[in-house]
């Protein structure tokens, strides 16, 4: 039987492209709106808070601060059954955005984490691009 991979997001969207296309090189990227300076987060083609269309992208330092998490203990995902238990959670990054991903290298999710403890990037390597995860720093 074979092993449970993982699943990845798609390359083809056009929004979200540069962003995976950069976590292979271990990018984690994020938009600002040119003309009001808003920081964007989810990928888009164009600002929350204006409207406009031009939007740079940046990137982020992989430090922020964990600003609240949920713990699963059953999961029906083949992949994610072999985890249990794990954290997934919403991680501020120092530069602005509000990211959801997972917190990984704690012993025990349900005791070794806390909202406001610090975190850093981390890398889970793929063929085609990299998932984003947090440790606690």
């Amino acid at each position: 039987m074979a092993e449970a991979t993982r699943p990845l997001p798609s390359l083809k969207e056009l929004d979200t492209r540069p962003f995976w296309e950069a976590t292979k090189g271990k990018q984690l990227r994020y938009q600002k709106c040119d003309a009001c300076g808003t920081v964007v987060w989810h990928p888009r083609g164009h600002c929350t808070g204006c409207t406009n269309g031009t939007l740079s992208w940046h990137t982020a330092s992989g430090n922020g601060t964990l600003y609240s998490y949920s713990v699963v203990r059953q999961s029906y995902h083949p992949f994610f059954r072999t985890l249990v238990p794990y954290a997934i959670a919403w991680v501020d990054l120092d530069e602005g955005p509000r990211v959801l991903s997972n917190i990984v290298g704690v012993g025990d999710p349900t005791t070794d984490l806390a909202c406001g403890q610090r975190v850093k990037l981390t890398w889970e390597e793929h063929e085609e691009l990299s998932i984003p995860l947090f440790t606690p720093a």
